[in-house]
């Protein structure tokens, strides 16, 4: 680093202070000028002995800083201020010594610690820290003696022969180092060779041969000096010559010979050669060497023997010093050459498929053979000759096949054939390979076969059976989905009992083999065993499938992996199932199962199953399944849903009795009898014709018009308590009519259809209401036209239907004035009660019981009775007396023109006013006329 120092100005002046300064700072000024020294430079107050010294790590080192004389004078600066510091580190003072005044030293005892700068520092007035000097260490390390100082001497043409020498250099230095390469004869020295480069390396331009060289290495820097040890030997002795050039390769005579021929670049009076040949087949590796004593003097050609015929080689050659001392050249540059044909060294390998036939005095034979490796072939195959001979009689002559392929296929008889194969190339023909057919594999089998992955290769060994065995056959194929099984094959001879298989055996694919053992006069069964180089887990893992589920157990099923997703024999699979807040249950299947069942599962619930297939090497799941458990089991349903069914039809079919039988009364509540308006006898009421009339169908009973409209009232029967006693006396003067006028009562009463006439009033004491009386009365009404203009009358009709006539007939619109319903009302009339001559009998309505007085004054007292007003209103009706007489006098009026109206009788409240829409005027009718009440 450069030097630092502090002028006496600047270590006053810092120390000056107060008002004063100023005058100070120029009086000092004035005298540092007066100080001065030439060149115009400050003096420094101090300096530092060493000067940027170079220090051996490791080692002892003292400093030392002395002030000048000025310093004191002016600063009051002493030794003992003096403060050492290493890159602003001060130094501890126990390393510190104030040698007097002015001088004050440190000390290091391994300078390891040292860094650079190192620094010589005052406090001044006002502790103020001033730098006085400072000097840079380099620290480093003396450098060592150079070893292994070798040289060589590389050809570059037939002249120039340069010499390059090394050496170690040793441990860095951390110092500028310098190696100089110095050499020199027994009375002269070379200039010295001075290294540039890695300072382990230097080459002298040009020596000479045959006159020894002394060399050694020196090497220097700040902390000192070294040397190798020296060497002296004749340049000679270390050449490597140029290697050979325009290397050229020619056929020989014979098929296994190549020459070879070369030129040399150096003169044989300089040196003389000997020389390495290497070669190799081409698209090999491995090189082949001719021996050494073939090739140890001198020459520009050689011939190599020994080589395959039909084979392209590559060589190449290299030459050194003859004594063998010295260095060997580089390798030539490489040339090719190809041997001549020769005929095949072997018969091709064998093998054959027999297919059973249908026919049993026949079969099917597939023959194979392998192609001849090019060592074996010993040139281009051209054809294949098999010859096919009988071994057993009928003997015939031999069949013969020229083919260019490796495969025949026969047709031959259930007998033993031998089979032939020669191949042939341009030079010649291979020896013949031969092959037994046998009738069957009658021979014993090999045994206890079984394959080892062993240094990359599958190795397979067998048990060899008792008998003589010729040879093994041990074929192979690989196993896969996606391509057929090809058959390989290979030949092993009969003393041993097991072999590498010689194919391309791949990991993770399984293999197929099989082992024949070939006899003189037969072969044995083959023996198969599956294996693989290597395993590792499956591809996949299996996908599980529910084949039944049910309320405890489920039925999982899958399929077996694959052979190519296998990469190993499955050892075992492992089945895992859990619900979905539930622990993982695991259970273990055997590996030859495609079925599995679940047990003890909860029902309703859902699940979760994967499985896992495991090899040697481990194993791997397949997809997540999932499945709900049913909530019943079996049977459940069936024994819920069968009672609940039976019990159902249980019920209904009660239902269904108790409806037969309750018929009538179901009869009575939901569909009553409805009365035929056709079988109505109310046609025959007239006073002029008896209870039994034939009329003539031209004559009509009724005029049109005479009804406008029909209505029944029902009336419950226990309605009848609340009549008093006042009330129901004029319906006892209708007991005593009731012999007479049953036997010819007809009209709007009766019930319709085959009902059979029933008693509507009671006409005794003795408890015959209850069987008599009717639990309804209906009130039956009968309105008919008015006479001459005047307003039509309402009058009542007994009925015992238990039900209403029609709905259109029970309802007017207007009695007033309501022609268009009662022309409707006429015009059904005419339709269902209209008798003809021949039919006279049918009614229009059966009555069930009527009640007429029995003679016109009985009849007229009754009316009059009515009239008087002695009835008390015993219908309730409330009808005035005019309202009355004019009615009955309408009445009157119309029955002379043959119209018949009828009046029953009452049992119950009858409706009131306000309940009525017309007037009712009870009336008696008898087949005589009609009498107002």
């Amino acid at each position: 680093m450069e030097k630092k120092s502090l002028s006496i100005t600047g270590i006053l002046c810092s120390m000056f202070s107060g008002w004063n300064w100023v005058a100070r700072c120029l009086y000092l000024f004035w005298n540092i000028c007066s100080l001065g020294v030439s060149g115009g430079l400050v003096q420094s107050c101090g300096h530092i002995i060493p000067e940027s010294p170079v220090l051996a790590l490791g080692s002892n080192f003292t400093a030392l800083c002395i002030l000048n004389e000025s310093c004191l004078d002016f600063g009051n600066i002493y030794a003992n201020q003096i403060i050492w510091k290493i890159k602003n580190k001060v130094v501890p003072r126990e390393q510190y010594r104030e040698i007097n005044r002015t001088v004050s030293s440190v000390t290091f005892n391994d300078t390891s610690s040292l860094a650079t700068p190192l620094t010589c520092n005052v406090l001044a007035d006002g502790q103020i820290e001033q730098n006085i000097y400072g000097i840079t260490v380099t620290l480093g390390l003396p450098p060592e003696k150079p070893t292994n100082l070798s040289c060589i001497v590389h050809q570059q043409s037939k002249l120039t022969y340069p010499m390059t020498c090394t050496w170690n250099p040793g441990r860095h230095t951390f110092l500028d180092t310098h190696f100089k390469l110095k050499s020199r004869w027994p009375r002269e020295n070379f200039p010295d060779c001075i290294s540039k480069d890695a300072n382990n390396s230097c080459t002298i331009s040009d020596v000479q041969f045959f006159v020894n060289l002394e060399v050694w290495v020196e090497v220097s820097n700040a902390l000192g000096k070294n040397e190798s040890d020296r060497l002296v030997f004749d340049p000679i002795e270390i050449v490597k010559p140029l290697s050979p050039h325009n290397l050229s390769v020619n056929s020989g005579i014979l098929p296994t010979v190549l020459k070879l021929s070369w030129e040399n670049r150096i003169s044989t009076a300089v040196m003389k050669l000997k020389f390495n040949i290497r070669y190799r087949i081409v698209n090999e590796t491995n090189w082949m060497q001719v021996p050494s004593e073939d090739t140890a003097s001198p020459r520009t050609s050689f011939s190599v023997q020994g080589l395959r015929p039909h084979t392209e080689y590559v060589f190449s050659i290299r030459c050194m010093k003859e004594d063998g001392v010295g260095y060997w050249s580089d390798w030539s540059e490489e040339k090719t050459g190809v041997t001549t044909e020769d005929k095949p060294s072997k018969g091709p390998s064998v093998w054959r498929i027999i297919n059973a036939s249908s026919s049993p005095a026949s079969r099917t034979v597939h023959l194979m053979w392998k192609a001849l490796e090019p060592l074996e072939a010993n040139g281009v195959i051209l054809r294949y000759e098999v010859t096919v001979r009988a071994k057993s009689p009928p003997f015939h002559s031999p069949w013969k096949y020229n083919v260019n392929t490796t495969s025949l296929t026969l047709k031959l008889s259930n007998r033993t054939y031998e089979v032939t194969v020669i191949a042939y190339n341009r030079v010649g023909a291979s020896p013949p390979s031969v092959l037994l057919i046998p009738t069957s594999n009658s021979k014993a089998p090999v045994k206890n076969i079984r394959t080892l992955p062993k240094d990359g290769k599958l190795w397979v060994g067998w048990t060899a059976p008792n008998s003589n065995v010729l040879k093994y056959v041990i074929e192979w194929c690989l196993l896969s989905n996606s391509s057929d099984c090809i058959m390989e094959w290979q030949n092993e001879p009969g003393n041993i009992q097991g072999t590498y298989l010689k194919g391309d055996i791949k990991p993770f694919k399984c293999y197929l083999i099989t082992v024949y053992p070939l006899y003189a006069d037969g072969q044995g069964s083959g023996q198969s065993v599956k294996a693989y180089l290597q395993q590792d887990r499956p591809s996949k893992g299996p996908t599980v499938q529910t084949k039944k589920v049910g309320k405890a157990e489920a039925v999982l099923t899958w399929n077996h992996l694959t052979v190519d997703e296998q990469n190993g024999f499955i050892r075992s699979y492992t089945i895992f199932y859990k619900t979905i807040d539930g622990n993982e249950t695991a259970v273990s299947v055997d590996p030859s199962k495609t079925e599995y069942t679940l047990s003890s599962l909860t029902s309703d619930t859902l699940y979760t199953v994967r499985m896992m297939a495991y090899t040697d090497e481990g194993g791997r799941s397949g997809p997540d399944f999932t499945f709900t458990t049913q909530k019943f089991g079996r049977g459940e349903i069936e024994a819920i849903v069968v009672p609940v069914c039976l019990a159902f039809l249980l019920i209904v079919l009660l239902g269904v009795l108790f409806c037969f039988n309750k018929r009538d009364l179901i009869k009575k509540h939901i569909w009553p009898n409805v009365p035929d308006p056709s079988k109505s006898n109310i046609a025959q009421w007239s006073p002029q014709v008896p209870a039994k009339h034939n009329f003539n169908s031209k004559d009509q009973m009724y005029p049109e018009g005479s009804f406008t409209d029909v209505s029944v009232v029902e009336i419950e029967a226990d309605d009848k308590k609340s009549f008093s006693e006042q009330d129901l006396k004029p319906f006892d003067l209708l007991k005593k009519e009731k012999s007479t006028s049953e036997g010819h009562s007809s009209g709007i009463g009766g019930s319709s259809c085959m009902s059979s006439p029933r008693q509507s009033v009671s006409d005794s004491d003795e408890g015959e209401t209850t069987q008599n009386t009717s639990s309804t009365v209906q009130y039956s009404t009968v309105v008919l036209n008015g006479y001459r203009d005047q307003t039509p009358v309402q009058v009542f009709s007994r009925s015992e239907s238990t039900q209403p006539l029609l709905d259109s007939e029970e309802r007017s619109d207007d009695h007033g004035g309501g022609s268009d319903s009662t022309t409707q009302r006429q015009q059904y009339f005419k339709q269902n009660c209209g008798q003809d001559e021949n039919n006279t009998d049918r009614p229009c309505f059966e009555i069930a019981k009527q009640i007429i007085p029995a003679n016109e004054e009985d009849l007229a007292g009754f009316a009059q009775l009515q009239i008087s007003g002695q009835s008390s209103e015993p219908l309730g009706l409330g009808l005035e007396k005019s309202t009355q007489e004019a009615a009955l006098s309408d009445v009157l009026q119309t029955s002379t023109e043959g119209q018949t109206v009828r009046y029953e009788t009452v049992e119950g409240n009858p409706p009131s006013v306000d309940e009525m829409p017309k007037s009712y005027l009870p009336q008696t009718v008898r087949q005589g006329g009609y009498m107002p009440q």
